[in-house]
């Protein structure tokens, strides 16, 4: 293994990605700027679009991914010509909330049968902490015939990429690196180090890395379900959640979370990976399964409250029209992955509303696929009963009240119906008007 960090550098051996969704692509994009990379994805399309100067991420931009020298490919045999191998697949849960290791021991395979002695294998995708030593490493020495510690090592390295912004990005954010002995982590580091600006931490060993991933997102939707839960009990009181948290957060050491839905592929699934291996161990989980049951039903409470909203403005409910802003599970982000918005939407068929659902990033393909869904762009959404601004998305920060009012029936006296789930439209100024506003 001595050397290999040198011979990198010097464009003898070189580096591959596996898997290049939010997470991968970004990272293989980085390290070309350095050393040579190879980017392989399973998906052929999404090859064709990056080999094509595309990028659908938006993470780095159709420029970028232009000029990029990533050796884009579909076949996996093209992994042989790698040394150092950064597996960054999604890991998602089933709909039991257990976790779905299939990607990750599909990647291991893939990798596993072109692994070369001499190699080290990183992995970036979130897992309970094991995951790394007791599932991948069998599987790679089962593909390839090779023995770990012996003709290839393994890594650790969380991935901390936060799709949509552009301000904390793979450069700017310490990266935690693990390895399974000194030399490993050694060399682990110094590759990281090539492209991470804030610098590497080095974790003790891979299962401290495994668990330091996992409880980050842990932690904030620990939070964010506190926030839920003070919203429903202060909407009972007829207290403004926004204006109760801006006036706490004048104190120095308020922590600055809001109310929201918890979808996506990180915080909304993260935390089950971790309940999943405490549950096997013999340790039931309460608060962190308590925060995810009120995060959970954050969509059906939406979708309730706009119905009572509804009946309160007169209207009726079966077979009104509800406009919905945003798909996406966070703002300015193309990625639909896990949104709870389509809980917003299920709940609400439930009552027969009538949805319909437009987004300022979202793909057409991606909605009809995932979720059966048929977007609509935003100048076309008329004569509505309700409209509800599920996503923060800037575009919609620029709405004026002529462009909301422009959304309902022109005819309509009744109360207009407005839910601005992340609050981003000033309350006043509508209820002034006479709309019936509703949010967190």
């Amino acid at each position: 293994m001595n050397g290999l960090y040198e011979k990198i550098v010097n464009r003898e051996e070189k580096i591959s990605l596996v898997g290049l969704g939010y997470v991968g692509m970004p990272i293989a994009v980085a390290f070309a700027k350095k050393v040579d990379v190879i980017g392989f994805d399973l998906n052929e399309k999404k090859i064709e679009l990056y080999k094509s100067g595309i990028d659908p991420t938006n993470e780095v931009g159709d420029e970028v991914i232009s000029k990029t020298t990533v050796d884009f490919t579909c076949d996996e045999a093209k992994l042989k010509e790698a040394k150092f191998h950064i597996v960054a697949v999604p890991t998602p849960v089933n709909n039991d909330h257990t976790p779905d290791l299939t990607p990750v021991e599909g990647a291991s395979r893939i990798v596993g049968r072109n692994l070369v002695k001499g190699s080290i294998v990183v992995y970036e995708s979130t897992v309970y902490p094991g995951v790394t030593e007791d599932v991948c490493i069998p599987i790679l020495e089962e593909e390839s015939g090779l023995k770990c510690g012996v003709d290839f090592k393994v890594g650790y390295s969380p991935e901390r990429i936060n799709p949509g912004d552009k301000e904390h990005r793979l450069e700017t954010i310490v990266k935690i690196v693990s390895g399974m002995d000194e030399e490993t982590l050694d060399t682990v580091a110094k590759v990281y180090s090539l492209v991470i600006e804030a610098g590497v931490y080095k974790a003790e060993c891979i299962k401290v890395a495994e668990a330091a991933k996992v409880i980050e997102n842990s932690q904030r939707d620990i939070n964010i379900a506190f926030m839920n839960e003070l919203s429903i009990i202060f909407n009972k009181m007829g207290i403004d959640t926004a204006a109760v948290l801006k006036a706490a957060g004048t104190k120095w050491n308020f922590l600055k979370f809001f109310p929201g839905l918890v979808g996506g592929h990180c915080i909304g699934v993260d935390p089950y990976y971790l309940t999943y291996k405490a549950e096997q161990i013999g340790y039931h989980s309460q608060i962190i399964l308590a925060g995810r049951r009120i995060n959970d039903d954050m969509g059906k409470y939406i979708a309730e409250n706009t119905v009572k909203k509804l009946i309160a403005a007169g209207k009726s409910v079966k077979d009104s029209r509800v406009a919905v802003l945003g798909l996406t599970f966070k703002e300015n982000c193309p990625d639909t992955r896990n949104t709870k918005i389509v809980d917003i939407i299920n709940e609400l068929k439930e009552y027969g509303v009538q949805s319909y659902v437009t987004d300022a990033y979202a793909e057409d393909d991606d909605a009809k696929k995932e979720y059966g869904i048929d977007l609509i762009p935003l100048k076309d959404l008329k004569n509505m009963d309700a409209v509800i601004i599920g996503v923060a998305h800037d575009k919609y920060f620029e709405l004026t009240k002529e462009d909301i009012d422009g959304i309902f029936a022109p005819c309509d006296n009744s109360e207009k119906v407005l839910i601005d789930v992340k609050g981003i439209l000033d309350r006043k100024q509508y209820e002034a008007d006479g709309y019936c506003y509703w949010r967190l």
